[in-house]
């Protein structure tokens, strides 16, 4: 199963670096490793009645393994194409569904949107492809090399055709996106569109195997209930996820640095705080900027810090020992707007940002508080 989906925490296994784009394994993936080997050994052991148990097990491992592959290369191909049309690619994460492609950026238009998120099942139904000449003329006789070939093909065939499912955050979800995209001229749109069939593909997945069972259900079919839901619920939440960025996105045109930036007024760091509160009231400033005696700007004086403050005890507590010492990246551009005002606040977290013209002036102080208000609730 492949996703794109934007930055996220994560620590795994580090693999390697194919086309300079880093693997990682998920922890996760040593559990359904461990399913699949429990799973298949029993077909192992019914085909090659002549094998060992530790050879069986051995067999049943290797198909999980090269299954995993095959996602690598499917996630491979989202990735390598990504980066061709100049999208950076953080990593590629195997885990317990399947596999991840962060791509940090969305395709410029809908036709790379769509190529990007096709790529992906192409490769899958091309290995299927492959394994099904090699299954019909190449692999003869029986034996561990075509059992292998036959279930490989297989497995390819079912990732490739369940991944052009219609439903985010699946790539035939990314592929319908793109449609509704160019219909209508709005990447929102198509993110809403394709979200919402998401989740109506994910009810579908939890429920129809329920009415299956219920309906004069067998014993075995108690796994395609437990696999419905899991799937189901992965696909629910994915779309879940989307309609919540499609929500922010539509908000990003309010983070504008002018728009949000505070009025701040210069004091020494030798001001008495609650004479440094008293000019800030008077000149209606939110912030409060500690300059040198030439005027140059040297710290942000912490909101946190002051609220923090007792009233009685400001008048002996000084500006400066209440400031966070500017870093160069904490001061900004103040005509940031939207996805480029996020994206640097998000490579140098703070409190609040100095906003500068391009000559250098101080145009005023950015709070991350304010910032996050504008996207409060979605």
């Amino acid at each position: 199963m492949s996703t794109e989906s934007p930055r996220q925490e994560f620590s795994g296994i580090r693999m390697g670096r194919p086309f300079g784009i880093p693997v990682y394994v998920s922890w996760t993936w040593f559990i359904v490793a461990a399913i699949i080997t429990f799973m298949f050994s029993d077909q192992v052991r019914g085909q090659l009645p002549e094998l060992s148990e530790p050879a069986v097990y051995g067999v049943a491992f290797a198909y999980a393994v090269l299954l995993y592959v095959s996602v690598l290369l499917h996630e491979l191909a989202h990735s390598v194409l990504a980066k061709m049309y100049g999208l950076p690619v953080r990593r590629i994460t195997l885990y317990l569904l399947g596999g991840v492609s962060e791509i940090e950026k969305e395709p410029q238009t809908p036709g790379r949107e769509f190529m990007v998120a096709a790529v992906g099942p192409l490769v899958s139904l091309l290995l299927a492809g492959i394994g099904l000449l090699a299954d019909l003329f190449l692999v003869d006789g029986g034996g561990i090399p075509e059992m292998m070939v036959w279930w490989l093909w297989v497995a390819n065939l079912i990732v490739g055709v369940f991944n052009l499912l219609p439903g985010l955050p699946l790539d035939g979800g990314r592929m319908l996106r793109a449609g509704v995209w160019k219909a209508t001229r709005s990447p929102g749109t198509g993110t809403i569109a394709a979200a919402w069939a998401g989740r109506v593909l994910g009810a579908v997945l939890i429920v129809g195997p329920l009415l299956l069972y219920w309906f004069g259900g067998q014993p075995q079919q108690e796994l395609s209930l437990l696999w419905g839901a899991v799937l189901g619920a992965f696909i629910w939440f994915g779309a879940t996820q989307s309609l919540r960025v499609a929500r922010v996105r539509a908000r990003l045109p309010q983070a504008n640095a002018r728009a949000l930036a505070r009025r701040a007024i210069p004091v020494t760091a030798e001001t008495p705080l609650s004479e440094a509160l008293r000019k800030a009231a008077e000149a209606h400033a939110g912030a409060m900027v500690v300059v040198d005696h030439d005027g140059r700007p040297l710290a942000i004086v912490n909101e946190a810090a002051v609220q923090a403050t007792p009233e009685h005890r400001r008048p002996w507590v000084n500006a400066g020992s209440l400031s966070r010492a500017l870093e160069p990246s904490m001061v900004l551009p103040a005509d940031l707007v939207g996805e480029s005002l996020i994206d640097a606040m998000r490579d140098a977290p703070s409190g609040e940002y100095l906003l500068v013209e391009k000559g250098g002036e101080v145009y005023g102080v950015l709070a991350t508080a304010d910032v996050n208000r504008v996207f409060s609730g979605v």
